[in-house]
């Protein structure tokens, strides 16, 4: 979302029950993937990411090398075409199906451009909203390894350390998307920020690798679904990644793809469609997914055979949620 990842599917997670008893009751349904005539989503004429995007990463915080590859692994993959289907590739193609007015698509090129690590914390362990863009300028400021400054396709992920406390975490937010205000940054360039929720709130923004806190579920592991890649906290972030990737490609200055009336707290792409995973999602079920050797759930395929559980978004032309994981 323009401002937040909505976590209103937490209300559904609570009564998430990993059953083929609750499976079974969206079989049959035509509108179970969120389908719907009714849905207003429309092109604001506003500008799309058509251009090859390059992506920096600005990692604030203390960052384990093993997430960081975990991260990286999962953006290669958008743009890599080799992975085994379904796909993290397939699944960008679906935000490709966007266009602007002159018939051109989203982008198939995501790239990894540059890197800034921020060890030091340099605006502190709590940041506002604000001050996301007050560490964007600083990592284009600093005298070693600067990032560049891009105004043609430079496209900004600040991600924070579980350590870090942004406003609004955990309670209305699990990432956003904005664009830069020139006068903190010195140019207006599309931006995103996700945390890691692994230490604050993993039930909130890394479900459904781990149960709501006043869920009524278990505690521990049981019937929590396996992170793929080991890490619940990071996971969620990929997801969540994904999420303001697609919304902020679609919908960089607030003018282009979303659904709404009011554009600063517009429904977009992604927004349409958190919590399904899979066909058959709703009421708290992901959807049907994959489940590794280790009952560790996934539903996309990417680089160096990592897997991962990434959200559907919304198909223009389907007009449903829709992921290659899909059961036709």
């Amino acid at each position: 979302m323009l401002h937040s990842c909505h976590l209103l599917f937490i209300c559904f997670s609570f009564l998430a029950r990993f059953s083929n008893a609750q499976s079974n009751q969206f079989k049959g349904t035509k509108n179970y993937e969120g389908s719907s005539n009714l849905l207003d989503l429309q092109y604001h004429m506003g500008p799309i990411l058509t251009s090859p995007i390059n992506l920096y990463i600005i990692w604030y915080g203390n960052w384990n090398p093993k997430d960081q590859s975990t991260i990286k692994d999962f953006l290669y993959s958008l743009s890599s075409s080799s992975s085994v289907s379904p796909s993290t590739f397939d699944w960008w193609q679906t935000v490709r199906l966007y266009t602007d007015q002159t018939g051109s698509n989203i982008t198939e090129s995501i790239s990894l451009s540059g890197e800034f690590i921020d060890s030091r914390y340099s605006h502190g362990k709590f940041l506002t909203r604000l001050s996301i863009q007050s560490v964007i300028k600083s990592s284009l400021d600093t005298l070693y390894r600067p990032l560049p400054l891009n105004y043609n396709n430079g496209l900004y992920l600040v991600l924070t350390s579980s350590d870090v406390q942004v406003q609004d975490f955990c309670r209305a937010v699990c990432g956003f998307h904005y664009f830069t205000f020139s006068s903190i940054v010195g140019a207006t360039l599309p931006y995103a920020w996700v945390g890691d929720s692994g230490a604050q709130c993993p039930g909130v923004c890394a479900y459904p690798f781990a149960w709501p806190k006043y869920s009524g579920m278990p505690s521990g592991n049981k019937n929590i679904m396996g992170a793929p890649n080991g890490d619940p906290g990071i996971e969620g972030m990929i997801s969540v990644i994904a999420h303001e990737l697609a919304e902020v490609s679609t919908n960089p200055f607030v003018n282009a793809w979303y659904a709404g009336n009011d554009p600063s707290a517009p429904d977009e792409i992604a927004d349409l469609c958190v919590g399904v995973y899979g066909s058959g999602a709703g009421g708290g079920f992901v959807g049907h997914v994959y489940k590794d050797k280790m009952g560790n759930g996934y539903n996309l395929n990417g680089v160096k055979g990592r897997r991962f559980l990434v959200q559907w978004v919304w198909d223009p032309i389907k007009r449903s949620c829709f992921g290659p994981n899909a059961i036709q």
